[in-house]
């Protein structure tokens, strides 16, 4: 039986004290915030983030650094057989997928279309069906086949921050 890691994206909401109680790895997703990089739950809390939006602070975020990914992968690999990556959305499991094809088929990105909430829950299934046994390969197809069996709906207080972000136009 291969011996699976879990790794997630903090999007997630899951944070670095309940990914180790789980067992699983989540990447921080980095913020910028004027010339630092600051990463969620390590060195920026949510109520940080959250008093530095309220006083309008220059902040960018980012998907994880390429780097950071991969030394990831690199140390978890030394411990486990294969990797489950489930990151949030499709645009990161792309670069994910590029950067999985240089590990000879023991890293599987998982492009589930999934953010928050719904993507913590793949994360617990993907738990779940490695505890059964199951392969990263059987994983990646299982969560990806049910991607759409899932709904979120998100509200917002403020359009400020999708416009700023270019999420919507002024319009």
């Amino acid at each position: 039986m291969s011996k699976v890691a879990i790794v997630s994206d903090s999007n997630s909401g899951i944070t670095q004290s309940m990914a180790k109680e789980l067992g699983v790895t989540v990447m921080p997703m980095p913020f910028f915030v004027g010339d630092k990089t600051l990463y969620e739950d390590i060195d920026l809390s949510q109520e940080e983030f959250y008093q530095m939006l309220s006083e309008k602070t220059d902040i960018h975020t980012s998907m994880p650094l390429v780097g950071n990914v991969t030394d990831t992968w690199d140390e978890l690999l030394k411990e486990y057989d294969e990797i489950v990556h489930i990151p949030m959305s499709s645009g990161l499991s792309e670069t994910a997928m590029m950067l999985s094809q240089d590990y000879d088929g023991k890293v599987q990105v998982v492009n589930n279309q999934r953010i928050s909430v719904t993507q913590r829950q793949s994360v617990l299934d993907a738990l779940a069906l490695a505890k059964q046994g199951r392969t990263a390969s059987e994983i990646k197809t299982i969560l990806e086949r049910d991607k759409f069996e899932s709904s979120i709906y998100i509200m917002v207080d403020t359009l400020y921050y999708l416009k700023k972000g270019g999420r919507i136009t002024p319009a």
